[in-house]
Formats: structure tokens, sequence, C-alpha cells
């Protein structure tokens, strides 16, 4: 099914909600800002969920979805929104990492999945969205849902078959818990600014960067200096949080509140597939120039990146006691869905 097809579909089921027409009915006005920059795909499909929310509620609630730094910079949104600055915001969670390092965690538990549909799970019958209406509400937050753009692919120049491969590895990764696994795995992480990627691959300054999706990583022309890409990836994938003003959440009809919900849900589904969906095109692409080998690992070596991980995830769980509620709660629900073993 193609992602037009499935946007058709999304809209032709949404459960309209018929109140336009009675004496109370309310309009809600609502600006969320963006942690991605405007033409970014992350933004452009944002877009279409601010239009998806305006269907499925009859135009009750109108949003409009601002790119990064509009009014405040992407670190201050959480602040802005309590302030009622801005409604609400679609943004990396980690970027509250400041307030409480626990936000930092569960934003990305790096080696934790190997698919959207994991993350999702656990945010919304393992305890996720519990936890992150925890640690928001305090400072005037309500979390609405969760979406990702996917799990990242990695680049490299040599071949990557499993953690073994990592020991002594040169590879750019971003600073904390990427760069902290990586290490404990084995590998030398270094870190570089994204706009330097590709020539410190190309100089051999690196051999392997943590960077972006298999689609991205590709139209910027880094499977042409690194052609060992592991894909899908095995590491890192973000947690993107739809959160809003809680007052206002507060003030809304339940029926509207539930609207907003299941809309997160149905676009976090639409976003995770058609970024995959890209991926996959570019990875057929690049499968058939015969210049580069795709490399995809197994089960079993990703559980021992994850295992890996765990014991970083276990450092990080002392930092705070909203931390150790994040760890325990990830950790139980891996061990229940046999994607780590029991300690």
């Amino acid at each position: 099914m193609t992602t037009l097809t499935r946007r058709n579909l999304f809209l032709g089921t949404a459960v309209v909600l018929a109140m336009a027409g009675t004496a109370q009915a309310q309009d809600y006005s609502f600006r969320f800002q963006s942690s991605d920059p405007a033409g970014n795909t992350n933004f452009m499909l944002q877009k279409e969920w601010a239009e998806m929310v305006s269907e499925k509620t009859d135009g009750q609630i109108a949003i409009e979805m601002l790119p990064v730094e509009t009014i405040v910079a992407h670190s201050e949104t959480l602040d802005a929104v309590a302030a009622g600055i801005i409604d609400g915001h679609f943004t990396d969670t980690s970027y509250a990492s400041g307030k409480d390092p626990a936000f930092g965690l569960i934003a990305n538990p790096v080696g934790a999945w190997s698919d959207p549909s994991q993350m999702f799970d656990f945010m919304e019958n393992g305890g996720g969205k519990e936890l992150m209406n925890e640690m928001l509400e305090p400072y005037g937050l309500h979390f609405i849902g969760a979406t990702t753009p996917g799990l990242e692919a990695f680049v490299s120049k040599v071949p990557l078959d499993g953690v073994d491969d990592l020991e002594g590895l040169k590879l750019r990764a971003p600073e904390g818990m990427v760069q902290n696994v990586f290490a404990a795995a084995g590998a030398a992480p270094v870190n570089l600014p994204g706009s330097e990627v590709f020539t410190s691959l190309d100089k051999g300054v690196i051999d392997a960067a943590d960077y972006n999706t298999f689609s991205t990583n590709a139209a910027q022309g880094l499977h042409d200096v690194a052609q060992h890409p592991v894909y899908p990836g095995f590491h890192s994938m973000p947690l993107i949080e739809v959160s809003m003003n809680k007052a206002k959440w507060d003030a809304l009809p339940e029926e509207l509140q539930a609207a907003l919900e299941e809309s997160v849900k149905e676009f976090a589904v639409y976003q995770s597939e058609t970024v995959h969906e890209r991926d996959m095109e570019a990875a057929e692409e690049a499968r058939e120039s015969g210049e580069i080998t795709i490399h995809d690992w197994s089960d079993e070596e990703r559980a021992k990146f994850r295992a890996i991980a765990r014991s970083q995830w276990e450092k990080a769980a002392e930092a705070s006691e909203n931390s150790q509620k994040v760890y325990d709660t990830l950790t139980t629900y891996l061990v229940d869905k046999g994607l780590m073993a029991e300690e």
C-alpha cells in the first residue's frame, strides 16, 4: 500500500466529531513549534498531522505548525509551552534532559529498539506514556503521544556484521549516551558536527558514523564514501513527543482529547512508514548499484549490543529518581517481550 493510499484511508476512516452544529460547539486554535526546520521531511509530515487533526475534529481544533526557532530555541520549548508562549511542541524529548536526565534516557535508550512498533507499544502498553506524564506534568505540560522518524541506519567504510566488528572502530557519535554505549562496545567514538561527517569519512579521519536514516544518508552522498551501511540500524531511534500546555489540555472536552490522542497514534504509524518506504527505496537503489554492500545484523548480534547498552542505562539510572523509574520500566518491558535476557 502506498503512502498516498494510506493517507487517503486515514482521512477517509477518521472518526469525525460531529459537534460543530451544536450551540455549545467551540473552536480551539493552537500553535505548536517543531524541533525540525521548514522544508525538512519530518516537518512537512508534521504539517500533515495538523491537517489530520482539523479533519478528525471537523475543524474544531486548528493547529499551526511552526518550524524550529520560530518563537524560541529548540531547547526552550518546554518552558515556552508551560508559560503559554506557544501551546504545544513536536520535539525530541532529549532536549529536556537539562531539566531531568530521565528525559534523555527515555528519549533514546541506545540499542533498545529494532523497530518503531516496539517503541510505540512500550509507550502505549508498557508504561511509557504514564512515565512521560509523570515527568512532564510538574512542568505544566501534558504528553499526548509519541512518534519517531524511525530507526537510524549506520554509515561505515568497513564491513560491520556484529558487535565484534566495532572493536577499535573510529566513529562519529554525539556526546552522551550514544558515545558511552559505543565506547563500552569497544569502539573509539569522536564528537564531530554533522557538517563534517562527509569530509571526515572521505579523508579517513573516521571509519563510520551515527548520522541519520538510510534515505537521508544516501541523499547526502554518504554512501559514496562509506559503502558498507548497516540497515536496518541497530542503535539509535529518537522519541519525538507531542505535548501541550496542561491547562489548555484540561480545558478541552474529552471527545477532543481522545481525538488528539488518536491522531498522534495514527500519525506515528504514518510517519514511520513513510520514512521506512523511502529508506527501502534508497536501499534497493543502493543494492542495484553494485557498489554498496548493506549489512543487516542478526537478532543475536542486536541482542548483544542491547546487553552492552544496558550497562550504560544502569549508570544513567543513577542520575535521578525519574531516571531509575525509566530504567526499571524499560528493562521490565524488554525482558517481558523477549528482547533482552533477564539478569
